[in-house]
């Protein structure tokens, strides 16, 4: 990009001057750390496209991203790290994804579900994360199950002795297996595009110039390697956009 081009990106990006970068810690495979010492995907990536455009970076670092989501509808962030979602779409731009994650729902072992298939039926209750990816997702899709929002979907999922709970395939795993009793439904429900994002009102240089960096950062193995060091298994690197 020109001198001119990347002025213009970075006048888009971080109008104060500094690049706002809003972390959602509730989902481990993209972030790591704590509010103080963020690490991860999502933080390489923040501090990367800071790097670039040759300005200071800051966090806002939440636990849901319905947090995350707010900071940059509000103007309060200027980059962001979220699942595509049309909802989502209406106040924020996405880039092309940088990774895919897979949503799973897990049941009781005594559950007569037995497929991913067999969850959308009358009087399925499904426990949720609000505001999640999946939370969309599900709201968006099902014709026939009830979705249960809560703080945290394993939460919802107990207190109130519902029949599945939804979530990313990673933190799922470790609940099933530290909770006897429980069991995946197969095969993934949903295939969780994460992507950069912008708010809407940003110019579309802003937008231009991320869409550039996330291709380039793919194939350059910027992204692999950053799962890598992060020891996150449990996303693979999304196609080209």
């Amino acid at each position: 990009m020109s001198g001119v081009g990347l002025r213009r990106a970075s006048a888009g990006l971080a109008p104060t001057g500094t690049l706002r970068a809003t972390i959602n810690l509730g989902n481990p495979v993209l972030a790591q750390g704590t509010v103080d010492e963020p690490s991860g995907l999502t933080v390489d990536l923040a501090r990367e496209v800071a790097a670039r455009l040759e300005v200071p970076l800051t966090f806002a670092c939440f636990d849901a991203a319905r947090a995350s989501f707010e900071a940059l509808r509000s103007g309060r962030a200027d980059i962001g790290f979220l699942a595509v979602e049309p909802a989502r779409a209406l106040e924020v731009d996405f880039t092309a994804p940088y990774v895919v994650i897979e949503g799973v729902f897990a049941v009781a072992d005594i559950s007569p579900l037995s497929t991913t298939d067999d969850v959308d039926r009358d009087g399925v209750r499904i426990g949720v994360k609000e505001g999640s990816a999946y939370d969309l997702f599900l709201t968006r899709c099902l014709e026939h199950a009830t979705v249960v929002r809560g703080k945290e979907g394993v939460d919802a999922f107990v207190n109130g002795g519902l029949e599945v709970v939804a979530g990313i395939r990673a933190p799922m795993t470790a609940y099933v297996s530290d909770e006897p009793g429980l069991r995946l439904l197969e095969p993934a429900f949903m295939q969780i595009q994460q992507a950069v994002c912008v708010p809407r009102q940003r110019p579309p240089e802003a937008l231009a110039y991320l869409c550039e960096v996330v291709e380039e950062l793919k194939a350059s193995g910027f992204v692999a390697e950053a799962l890598r060091r992060s020891n996150r298994s449990d996303a693979t690197v999304a196609p080209p956009g």
